[in-house]
């Protein structure tokens, strides 16, 4: 399915390139033919970590810009739309409010910030295995690391699938995986055994969203996503929703969201929302922009190309 693992970028040199007329070029063998540009009016920072090329820069439309391995992973403008819907599709649709949760990757924090809208949530905790991300989003996106100051976060700097395997079974309400493109360091959180180790430690009912990219884009890759986790989540169910962002490739992106089996033998029917995200008392967290109840329902709706695709792969909820 990583068939796209062996381009993986050194460091973002396609993209830097542009800089020195003063853009910003989102050049990628995963979209090739086309590229995302952005103006830079100031460069805030570039650097490498252990893991990828990170580039942070300032434009006058979207705000700061947050680039991972020469791919746009976040701008100040849009991101709550991909924020919203990556974690609301999950915790609102399960049979009851979720109480531990547990994000694998999405270093910028933009995911925990969601996830702690839920007062239900006891203990929310990440997995980023590139300490530079956190750090960068505190210091040029605060307001998408905004969770990482949640009494309820426990954040581990440290290999995601690591984690999840040693974790125990049946010890999460959901899990979501925010990861980047499956490409780098990203590409082993799209294979079937870190799957198959999500569902071990997900509880009965438990829920699971994955990043799983635009069908405009890479539908086939997308298809495998979907036939894999119907393998896995035997008698649950899998359901592909979708989010518009402009700064993402072809404007769109999508989501896994699969669950296990409750022990009566029921599942969760992600199309229809059981509750909206209720903040705890004091939370200084702005209104969401994207996310609600009818726009939640509508993700689910494919465009004909997709659903014919799809709908063989996907398994519709048991209540």
């Amino acid at each position: 399915m990583n068939k796209f693992a062996a381009h993986a970028p050194s460091d973002a040199a396609k993209g830097m390139r542009a800089l020195a007329s003063g853009w910003f070029g989102e050049v990628s063998d995963m979209w090739p033919g086309q590229a995302m540009s952005l103006r830079v009016d100031e460069e805030l920072f570039r650097g490498k970590s252990d893991f990828q090329d990170v580039l942070v820069f300032r434009n006058a439309a979207y705000g700061n810009v947050l680039v991972l391995d020469g791919v746009i992973q976040a701008t100040e403008r849009d991101e709550f739309s991909y924020q919203e819907m990556m974690t609301h599709l999950a915790l609102c649709s399960t049979k009851s409010a979720p109480k531990r949760v547990l994000v694998v990757g999405g270093g910028d924090g933009g995911v925990l910030r969601e996830v702690t809208r839920h007062s239900s949530v006891e203990r929310a905790e990440m997995a980023e295995i590139d300490g530079m991300v956190p750090e960068m989003a505190k210091k040029y996106l605060p307001y998408m690391a905004r969770g990482f100051e949640d009494p309820r976060a426990e954040v581990m700097i440290c290999d995601g699938i690591d984690y999840v395997t040693k974790a125990e079974a049946d010890s999460y309400d959901a899990i979501i995986v925010d990861s980047s493109d499956p490409i780098g360091p990203a590409s082993v959180l799209f294979e079937e055994k870190f799957f198959r180790q999500i569902y071990r430690v997900l509880k009965p009912g438990g829920v699971l969203c994955s990043q799983a990219e635009c069908a405009w884009l890479h539908l086939d890759l997308i298809v495998d996503l979907a036939k894999m986790c119907k393998e896995i989540f035997v008698n649950g169910s899998v359901q592909y929703g979708y989010t518009s962002i402009p700064t993402y490739p072809s404007g769109q992106i999508g989501f896994m969201l699969c669950c296990k089996p409750d022990e009566d033998g029921s599942t969760v029917d992600f199309t229809k929302p059981k509750r909206y995200p209720t903040p705890v008392e004091g939370s200084d967290l702005k209104p969401m922009r994207y996310y609600n109840a009818q726009v939640h329902a509508a993700a689910f709706v494919l465009p004909e190309f997709a659903r014919e695709a799809l709908e063989p792969h996907l398994v519709r909820g048991k209540e």
